[in-house]
């Protein structure tokens, strides 16, 4: 603990964005002090993360300055007063560049802020940039042609995943203690497993999107990283509540004060590794399995089951298809040279889907969301892998096999949570182990929609009884090793 804040890390970075928060109010220490440590380190590291596109380092330090006069004159912003935070650069923030991680909006800067941005700033949080992301969110590497590819902390040669991977890695390696992303089908609880922190997708609605072309959809939501479970409740707090531009919206709860520590009897717990229609591979599958036997020391009644899947791949492919034609057919059509083949692939699918089609897709949602439901009457979690995959290369463009099993199409492998995006039910992923070659495995666990209070306190239950956490990479180590074994800050396994 630091001599001068004994409530921090000796090196502040290193520190909880609740205890950074406190320490701030307490006056211990100040915004200015949180955002140049943001920046050092960014300075260090970033050279050979590149989690960040863009850094606002005048305007990050100007805002600082302002919350700190704010505080001695007796005001406090929210809750997030003086924390740095990174966006993810396809949400839009008011006078700092939205690329979208495309060229085509290489000079773009907005002249509003998404409603989750404002609501950040609102609460004291000061925005230090906008992380990496593929194209449109589009893609298993987190890479486009204005930066990357994000490389994975625990050894540079690999992803931080794909799609909210500069804002994984940027939390995983103390660059900022908290970041927005967004998850369609997996896009932040995925880089949360790769990059062994904390992934948090909302219920839809939690979080509105007030900006949004189809206010009815629901497999796209904001997201959260963070490197522990009450963290993310904070910004869960943060970021949520009603508001009217967004028709699913709700309320706000105060889901730190949930985010204890219980492990009371009672709790029925679900537990598959695949879902019974989900790719694994056998790496993410050993380290699942080990997780729930740790589970099974605690008081929980735990049991093999899952609900039925059946239908799913057909109706997320065909609405997601539908959806990304609908929002970027146009951008594809006139500046398609330069636009990644990727993102291509992904909207042209839409392509040429029929209404009926269309219809029939939703209708089997309904239906697979119907068995969630049902699923959900008789247990209060469902506990799966957060990631198909561990990391890989990021000379690997896309994930078209696992374990010798060739997938269907490159976002095959997001089955695993694209599901859970389809059903629209809160998912929560935390590290719960390590392969043999130092890669964090995630754990995703699923609750009832609008159930994120559960979901953050069995989080952090089993984030404290099981050291289900974050671990410190070792950069310098990651780097000097990027082909071979990664290396982790010592500490005792998971599994």
């Amino acid at each position: 603990m630091s001599a001068v804040c004994p409530h921090l890390e000796d090196d502040i970075w290193k520190s909880s964005a609740v205890d950074l928060g406190a320490a701030v109010r307490r006056r211990e220490v100040s915004a200015v002090d949180l955002v140049n440590a943001s920046l050092d380190r960014i300075d260090e590291h970033d050279g050979d993360l590149k989690a960040f596109v863009t850094v606002d380092r005048e305007q990050a330090i100007a805002d600082a300055a302002a919350v700190d006069r704010d505080l001695a004159q007796g005001h406090c912003r929210g809750p997030l007063h003086g924390i740095p935070v990174g966006i993810k650069d396809n949400t839009l923030t008011k006078g700092l560049r939205t690329t979208f991680g495309s060229k085509v909006h290489a000079h773009t800067v907005p002249d509003v802020d998404d409603l989750c941005v404002a609501r950040l700033k609102a609460a004291g949080a000061i925005v230090i940039g906008k992380t990496n992301t593929p194209e449109f969110g589009c893609g298993a590497l987190c890479t486009n042609e204005l930066q990357g590819p994000t490389a994975n902390p625990y050894n540079l040669a690999y992803t931080s995943g794909g799609s909210s991977g500069g804002s994984a890695a940027a939390v995983c390696a103390g660059l900022v203690p908290l970041a927005q992303g967004t998850d369609f089908g997996g896009s932040v609880r995925t880089p949360a497993s790769f990059c062994g922190i904390v992934g948090l997708r909302p219920t839809p609605g939690r979080v509105p999107i007030a900006s949004g072309a189809l206010a009815w959809s629901t497999m796209n939501t904001h997201g959260i990283l963070a490197r522990n479970v009450r963290d993310a409740a904070l910004m869960l707090e943060v970021m949520s509540g009603e508001d009217l531009r967004d028709p699913l919206s709700s309320g706000r709860d105060v889901w730190r004060q949930q985010a204890g520590c219980s492990a009371n009897g009672g709790v029925r717990v679900a537990c598959s590794a695949d879902l019974n229609f989900a790719p694994i591979d056998a790496r993410v599958r050993a380290v699942f399995d080990t997780a729930v036997k740790r589970m099974q020391q605690l008081p929980l009644e735990i049991r093999p089951d899952t609900p039925d899947c059946t239908g799913a791949t057909k109706a997320f492919e065909t609405l997601r298809a539908v959806s990304l034609y609908h929002s970027h057919s146009r951008l594809c059509r006139d500046h398609r040279d330069e636009c990644s083949s990727s993102f291509v692939w992904n909207v042209e699918r839409g392509q040429g889907i029929s209404a009926q089609q269309y219809v029939d897709a939703e209708a089997m949602r309904t239906r697979i969301y119907r068995r969630f439901a049902e699923f959900f009457q008789r247990y209060d979690f469902l506990v799966t892998p957060s990631a198909a995959v561990p990391p890989f290369p990021n000379s690997q463009t896309d994930v078209d096999s696992i374990d010798g099993n060739v997938m269907a199409n490159i976002i095959d492998y997001l089955r695993i949570t694209y599901i859970v995006s389809l059903v629209g039910f809160p998912a929560l992923s935390i590290p719960c182990g390590w392969t043999k070659e130092g890669f964090p495995i995630g754990l995703q666990i699923i609750a009832a929609p609008f159930r994120e209070d559960r979901l953050v306190e069995f989080g952090a239950m089993l984030e404290q009884k099981l050291g289900f956490a974050h671990r410190w990479p070792d950069i310098a180590a990651a780097g000097r090793d990027a082909v071979a074994e990664p290396r982790v800050a010592a500490a005792t396994p998971m599994s």
